[in-house]
């Protein structure tokens, strides 16, 4: 790979269904939008994308229309993503070296909305929870218990890997959205949404496999794909100019745009549950920012607007939430702009595949960026009604993947999941869904065996919506009596 990376490369428009058909990539006739404008519109109308409507993003099973899910969230990401890569096209392109070939003026804004809408399609249900009951569960059946002798190694198995096996002790949410897109959406083939390669090396936030995660390091701190789309992963990274460990530049963008999101908008939604007020808010910024001049002023400009609505005679509700509504435009509108900068400032390091930092952590609104977070985690993650909600999220993640894998495993015929099974078995096997079911069935699975069941299992778990899991649950504890 050279020392600078390529924006040809980057902004690659060609889809691996047509290079395994040994297609060049060529405009299709007739269509008036570019490959990355077909991205985004084929993402926003799939499937996995009407299914975050009923995903956690704070609040497990929240009633409160007003309360984001994953897809409000999402969208709201998307929309920072598209904004930030039109000021970066139009006003910073020269600076940023794209060239006119790959129409960035299009292209640009239109990938980092795709990359923003999908982030987070492979979170199971009921937000970060949903992860850790999945390793959880597959922690607790991997070492047999002296105390339990029903207990079982689900890694017995001669030929898992250490890859293999850590997929799953650190499943990661997006790992499963790389898979989900590749491999799992199936429209008529194995190429899943056939997505472009640039998209695919964009959505990339952790570019290594699981193996080779690194907490020192901010690029391999998780992973973004299992050994079952390890061959895609080098494939797109082959295509796009990049290599294990070197994030898409683009992928800076839209995590930024994810962090100022859940930074700024969780405060919101716990105000809107009552967990915390605007004075609380703004009392906590002011001592934790101490003298920051970017936290300072928005505390300010925030406070003369909770004044101005003060004198206007409203109620201490709606005042608390107009004057939250207000901070957080404000909010936003600074820290994009900082995001914006950073990207800027440090383009070399970027290009060079040598930025190992969080955008924000580099831009001049990080002291607003770690009190928002340091105060959601002190007010909101912790409170109790969060907790009670996620607890039960926990235990109904662990009651189905149990009966899922019981009847996974309890057939005739171990070498082949297509196998007959009695009659609870078999209708529990039949509440998966039919495209999981196909890939892990196919004859071209590649996979062994053990690692396509545990992969059936977190398949299923994480393409189900919160209340469809809940629903699930009580249907399956009713047939187990």
């Amino acid at each position: 790979m050279a020392d600078q990376l390529d924006w040809r490369r980057l902004l690659n428009a060609q889809r691996r269904k047509g290079k395994a058909a040994g297609r060049a990539y060529t405009a299709r006739l007739g269509e008036d939008r570019t490959e990355h404008e077909r991205d985004h519109d084929r993402i926003l109308f799939s499937t996995p994308v009407r299914r975050l409507q009923d995903k956690t993003q704070v609040f497990p099973l929240e009633r409160n229309d007003s309360v984001r899910t994953r897809l409000t969230h999402s969208h709201e990401v998307a929309n920072m993503a598209r904004s930030m890569g039109t000021t970066l096209a139009f006003v910073h392109g020269g600076a940023l070296g794209f060239p006119g070939e790959v129409e960035p003026l299009r292209n640009v804004p239109a990938l980092l909305e795709a990359i923003g809408l999908a982030h987070d399609l492979g979170n199971p249900p009921f937000g970060h929870q949903g992860e850790t009951a999945i390793q959880t569960w597959v922690k607790r059946h991997s070492v047999p218990r002296k105390d339990d002798p029903a207990s079982f190694d689900i890694f017995d198995a001669p030929d898992l890997s250490e890859p293999m096996r850590r997929d799953f002790l650190k499943f990661e949410g997006n790992a499963q959205a790389f898979r989900l897109l590749t491999r799992l959406q199936i429209l008529n083939d194995d190429f899943g949404l056939n997505m472009t390669y640039a998209f695919l090396a964009a959505l990339m936030k952790y570019p290594v496999p699981s193996d080779a995660v690194d907490k020192s390091s901010h690029a391999r701190k998780k992973f973004n794909f299992f050994q079952s789309e390890a061959e895609i992963a080098a494939e797109v990274w082959a295509e796009t100019g990049l290599r294990e460990g070197v994030r898409h530049p683009l992928t800076f963008v839209m995590e930024a745009c994810d962090d100022i999101a859940y930074s700024v908008v969780d405060v919101e939604d716990a105000a809107k549950k009552n967990l915390i007020n605007f004075n609380v808010l703004m009392a906590w910024l002011r001592h934790d920012a101490c003298d920051d001049e970017l936290t300072l002023d928005v505390c300010e400009r925030a406070e003369r607007s909770h004044a101005e609505f003060r004198d206007a005679g409203l109620s201490p509700g709606e005042l608390d939430d107009i004057s939250m509504q207000m901070f957080r435009v404000d909010a936003i509108g600074k820290m994009v702009r900082a995001a914006v900068g950073a990207f800027v400032a440090n383009r070399d390091a970027i290009m060079a595949g040598a930025f190992d930092r969080e955008l924000m952590a580099a831009s001049e609104a990080v002291v607003l960026w770690t009190s928002f977070k340091r105060f959601a985690k002190f007010h909101v993650y912790r409170h109790r009604s969060v907790l009670e909600v996620e607890l039960d999220g926990h235990r109904t993640v662990h009651e189905l993947m149990d009966m899922f894998w019981k009847a996974i495993i309890e057939r005739k015929d171990p070498d082949d999941l297509r196998s007959d099974r009695e009659a609870l078995p078999a209708y529990v096997y039949s509440r998966i869904s039919e495209n999981y079911r196909r890939v892990a069935e196919s004859p071209g699975n590649a996979m062994p065996m053990r690692y396509r069941e545990l992969q059936l299992v977190t398949d299923m778990i994480s393409g189900m919506t919160d209340t469809f899991a809940v629903s699930l649950r009580d249907d399956l504890r009713r047939h187990h009596g």
